[in-house]
């Protein structure tokens, strides 16, 4: 008996995620050089990547 298609690894299933962890958006700030070091983790602007 086969395997539903559904059931298959879930690794071939890769969306974008809409919501970026803190550390995430310092790399893009960081890589734009709006962040420098010593800079407060809250209250990051909104980045678009």
């Amino acid at each position: 008996m086969s395997q539903h298609s559904s059931l298959k690894s879930s690794s071939k299933i890769t969306a974008k995620r809409n919501v970026l962890k803190r550390f995430e958006r310092v790399n893009i700030l960081k890589a734009k050089d709006k962040w420098k070091d010593g800079d407060r983790g809250m209250g990051l602007p909104k980045t678009k990547e």
